[in-house]
């Protein structure tokens, strides 16, 4: 009897629906360093299906399906999922994604919590977040500074 939760996969795998899955797969290997472990042609030849791997984590790509209710999402960049990635330069990353067709919603820059971060939406209309960790921070520095972001800057710890 195999396991209901297979070891070689993870319990959360989010799938990207695609108007055009091999741009897709392209913009994740290009910009993700994604690898693909399978590919699954449909009957024109093209790409219907597609399993990525980006680091430990696992994406699947899929074409659209009249008979599924799924669809790719609209290219304005109001996605209800974001997708978080961490990859090695988030400059560089956010750098070749716009040559590809991806959209910079907001620019990379450093956040509170150590990481430098950007958003993109991607040719297909799904958003991401790109993110580098640039410092190690404690939970207290994080809280102190998200304090002094809220309060402009008079953390309670320094207010008279």
């Amino acid at each position: 009897m195999p396991k209901p939760i297979p070891d070689t996969s993870p319990r959360v795998i989010p799938m990207l629906v695609c108007r055009d899955p091999e741009a897709e797969i392209d913009f994740c290997q290009k910009v993700l360093a994604a690898e693909v472990r399978v590919r699954r042609p449909g009957e024109d030849g093209k790409t219907i299906h597609a399993a990525l791997v980006v680091g430990e984590a696992h994406i699947i790509v899929q074409a659209e399906f009249p008979e599924v209710a799924s669809r790719a999402p609209q290219t304005d960049g109001s996605s209800s999922v974001v997708i978080f990635v961490y990859v090695e330069d988030v400059d560089r990353a956010v750098e070749m994604a716009a040559p590809l067709g991806a959209t910079v919603l907001l620019p990379a820059q450093n956040q509170f919590w150590g990481d430098r971060s950007a958003r993109i939406m991607d040719p297909s209309g799904h958003v991401w977040t790109l993110a580098s960790r640039i410092e190690d921070t404690s939970e207290d520095q994080r809280a102190r500074r998200w304090d002094d972001l809220r309060t402009g800057g008079v953390s309670a710890s320094r207010k008279s």
